[in-house]
């Protein structure tokens, strides 16, 4: 159980992390273009494409972190009353870690999409 709910915690350190890291990529971008960047619209696109990375990213990382910790409490508590339910728990354990790689993926195909 402790095991579980620390992949919890990491998923939403995870997410943490890639918000901050895109919001600072971003920060550092706008100030490496200067003024150019400023009249320039791509460069406003290219700003606000990491922000939405980031945030599909952070968010499905909170996500996947709390699905992670709620599904394995409840994935323990049925294994006490049944063992043989290990195979059906530890679906809904490895549903709640796909939210986070879609978040990933959505944000893979943002960044390269510009």
């Amino acid at each position: 159980m402790k095991s579980i709910k620390k992949i919890g915690r990491i998923l939403f350190l995870v997410g943490i992390m890639g918000l901050l890291l895109c919001a600072f990529s971003t920060v550092v971008y706008g100030a490496d273009g200067g003024a150019a960047a400023v009249a320039d619209s791509t460069g406003f696109a290219k700003g606000l494409s990491y922000i939405g990375a980031a945030l599909s990213t952070g968010i499905a990382g909170i996500g996947g972190g709390i699905a992670v910790g709620n599904g394995s409490a409840a994935a323990i508590g049925a294994l006490t009353e049944d063992p043989k339910s290990f195979g059906k728990a530890i679906i809904f354990v490895a549903l709640g870690e796909g939210i986070a790689l879609y978040g990933m993926l959505v944000s893979i195909l943002i960044l390269n999409a510009g």
